[in-house]
């Protein structure tokens, strides 16, 4: 069969690329769409010497920088993609990369990260957290999200196959496109990692800074736990706003961007991993419990299918700083209970390995399924 693999854009290697890196390695034949491929040399190794076909979003102004800008554009420019000579098309879709156009004899699976949270039920805490809830702005942001809306649930149409990265993800994608998905958790490269029984007395949250991860959150609870140690690591658009909330704490170190191999060391050495995001599935967590680390994760999104109340972490109920403080200081009184190992148990569910088996095992039965009914959709309504 000829492949085609079609993602949103290229610009770092992160949770997303993760997947396209594993579904290239099961198709290294396959060619590679994305609206913009702004990758530096140094990021491309996980596409294994593949250039990306891309829009013309890839020529636009300062699109480098400002790629999401466009997202007005994005339907249009992902819908200009020839893919009419390719028997297979999988998408890797956060965005608008399900939308490209098929035909009736053609497959169209698609692993999605998420129906565009931003234009459904997260619209609202977007517009807030982006600056954009008043004024001219706020109605150009409204028209072009319900405008992504409905090119959303239009183009989930043209897909046979749903693939979502978890149940939580799953039940969204039953709730905006009215159609089940199978669930494929993304690879977690477990063997990167290595397990750590020996922990120190501090505690660790890494991220990228953006809104949603609640960076701000985590260092304003330590804040008010100055005997609590916190090292918070990663950069991104909200390390001001993470610097200012840490100014003045003894107890909370501020690292910015760190190597990975620093990075491991933290996590491997930590008495626990904090993490505050409504996630879709996240993967930082689990690369946490790979280095024997428990988690204290905000009780919601794909943090409920990793990790494990009691056996390696614990759950605070609701985002804000004072059920975080409970949580943690739950840990200082339950916590020893919860071993390495266990971690470490939990983790090895979420391996590359593993990943591929099952992707590859739903690919070939959509193949098998289509093959014998053309007009199949076995997630259709």
């Amino acid at each position: 069969m000829k492949v085609a693999i079609v993602v949103d854009w290229l610009t770092v290697y992160s949770g997303a690329e993760r997947v396209v890196e594993q579904i290239l390695k099961l198709y290294p034949d396959a060619d590679l769409f994305s609206l913009v491929d702004f990758l530096e040399e140094d990021q491309r190794a996980f596409l294994n010497g593949k250039q990306a076909t891309t829009s013309f979003i890839q020529r636009m102004p300062m699109a480098r920088k400002r790629y999401r800008n466009y997202l007005p554009l994005m339907p249009l420019a992902i819908e200009q993609f020839d893919l009419s000579s390719y028997d297979l098309i999988i998408s890797s879709s956060h965005a608008v990369a399900k939308g490209v156009l098929t035909g009736p004899d053609q497959l169209h699976i698609c692993y999605i990260h998420s129906p565009v949270r931003y234009a459904w039920d997260l619209q609202h805490q977007y517009l807030s957290e982006s600056g954009l809830s008043r004024g001219l702005k706020n109605w150009i942001a409204r028209w072009s999200l319900h405008y992504i809306r409905n090119f959303d649930a239009r183009s989930s149409l043209g897909v046979n196959v749903f693939i979502a990265n978890s149940e939580f993800i799953a039940r969204r994608v039953q709730k905006c496109y009215r159609r089940p998905a199978e669930v494929v958790y993304p690879p977690v490269n477990i063997q990167d990692f290595t397990l750590q029984r020996s922990k120190q007395e501090f505690y660790v949250a890494a991220s990228r800074m953006v809104p949603y991860k609640r960076m701000d959150l985590i260092a304003e609870a330590f804040r008010q736990m100055p005997e609590r140690q916190l090292v918070i690591i990663g950069d991104g658009p909200d390390i001001h706003k993470v610097r200012s909330k840490a100014a003045g704490a003894a107890n909370i170190t501020v690292t910015g961007f760190l190597p990975f191999p620093e990075m491991k060391r933290h996590m491997q050495e930590a008495k626990a991993f904090v993490f505050a995001a409504e996630e879709d599935f996240g993967i930082t967590p689990v690369e946490a419990m790979a280095c024997g680390t428990p988690v204290i994760a905000y009780g919601k999104g794909g943090a409920l299918e990793t990790v494990i109340d009691g056996r390696t972490g614990l759950f605070f109920p609701q985002q804000n700083v004072e059920s975080l403080i409970q949580a943690v200081e739950r840990f200082e009184t339950t916590g020893h209970a919860i071993s390495p190992e266990s971690c470490r148990e939990q983790a090895e569910h979420f391996s590359v390995e593993l990943f591929r088996e099952r992707f590859s095992r739903t690919v070939a039965v959509a193949i098998q399924e289509f093959n014998l009914h053309p007009s199949f959709s076995p997630t259709g309504v």
